[in-house]
């Protein structure tokens, strides 16, 4: 398949029935294609969708794609097809997706330990919602299993990899030894003061 404008409609098409993300090696698999040639029909269709007229747009989610409607025509989609609006995320949801997306793969048991409560509640519900997926057990007693973000995530904080997340701040109220530290002049001073 060489002619670009072709390939572009069948990868439109393609992206369009599926609904959910899909990965670029298995779109370049199906239709016979590179990963470059996939490129350039990708760049062609953001072109297309970039237009003002143009309600869709296609979401890059780590290697996948996905066609999804643009953000200002969100809420005209939501009255037509009388979807609830999504509940907004717990602090505590929020907190236990922060340590996931920094730290992952995570065990329920390291979120529990960062937190210091109990979050297998939490994690289970950002599963439910599929913010947060299984991706195996790890080689440790117990053979605990892992979490970590999912590509609803990325595309429900609007990423496109997790490269994109923010640095973290830096903790000011860690202190170092040299903080904890007694003063040593301060006491030299207490010392004289005694004497005197």
């Amino acid at each position: 398949m060489t002619d670009l404008t072709q390939l572009a409609a069948h990868v439109e098409a393609v992206l369009f029935s599926s609904g959910d993300p899909l990965a670029a090696e298995k779109i370049c698999a199906a239709l016979g294609v590179t990963k470059r040639e996939l490129n350039l029909a990708v760049e062609m269709l953001e072109g297309k969708y970039a237009a003002e007229d143009s309600g869709i747009e296609l979401l890059h989610l780590g290697e996948s794609y996905q066609l999804a409607v643009k953000k200002q025509y969100s809420a005209d989609v939501k009255a037509v097809l009388e979807i609830k609006k999504g509940a907004t995320l717990s602090p505590a949801a929020m907190e236990v997706l922060t340590i996931a997306a920094y730290n992952q793969p995570v065990t329920k048991a390291f979120v529990e330990h960062v937190r210091g409560v109990d979050s297998s509640s939490v994690v289970n519900s950002l599963v439910e919602k599929d913010l947060l997926c299984e991706t195996g057990r790890l080689n440790l007693p117990g053979r605990p299993v892992a979490y970590k973000t999912t590509e609803n995530f990325l595309r429900a904080f609007g990423l496109s990899s997790l490269d994109e997340l923010p640095a973290l701040p830096e903790r000011q109220d860690q202190l170092t030894f040299e903080d904890t530290a007694p003063d040593k002049e301060a006491d030299e001073e207490n010392t004289d003061a005694e004497a005197e």
